[in-house]
């Protein structure tokens, strides 16, 4: 059984985006442990503001499979298969996360936006708090605990969600 962390955000369509992607991610995963929501600036880009959290999931899956399964997700809420890296997003699920292997291929894990971007860094750092990054030999609670909050504007949602198949509350 591995643990993986996942990064979920949206800035279109922003509620619909974060309720369907929960979904999905149960459908496919069970249970899911969820960070609080938070809205963000768009980083990179001129765009709205996003939504981002981050998702906890015990699997039995391989990365591979893992990486495929997010794609499709993304792609059946309208991610463009040529999107650029910085615009606008329908849904975004990035594996930040798994157990605490160090890999480029089949995607960058630890993935680097984590010590960057306060919108990863906080909600990880909320369901994780204690977990230690695997090369920067830090906890997460430790990372958020130094990042320059400064630096970049995040503001906790009001939000709630059901293990079971309810819609969450946004």
């Amino acid at each position: 059984m591995s643990y993986l962390y996942i990064s979920l955000g949206s800035n279109i369509n922003r509620e619909y985006h974060v309720k369907h992607g929960l979904i999905e991610l149960t459908k496919v995963f069970g249970a899911l442990t969820l960070s609080s929501l938070y809205e963000s600036k768009a980083v990179g880009f001129n765009g709205s503001d996003f939504y981002n959290m981050v998702i906890g999931i015990e699997t039995t899956d391989t990365i591979e499979n893992v990486a495929i399964t997010l794609r499709d997700i993304e792609f059946k809420y309208g991610r463009e298969q040529q999107a650029k890296k910085f615009s606008p997003r329908t849904l975004d699920l990035d594996l930040l996360l798994f157990d605490q292997l160090v890999l480029t291929t089949p995607v960058q894990i630890p993935r680097d936006e984590i010590t960057k971007n306060a919108f990863v860094l906080w909600p990880l750092a909320e369901i994780a708090t204690d977990l230690e990054h695997p090369t920067i030999n830090q906890t997460y609670g430790e990372l958020w605990s130094n990042f320059d909050k400064a630096s970049q504007t995040i503001t906790q949602i009001p939000f709630s969600w059901s293990h079971i198949m309810d819609k969450p509350t946004i």
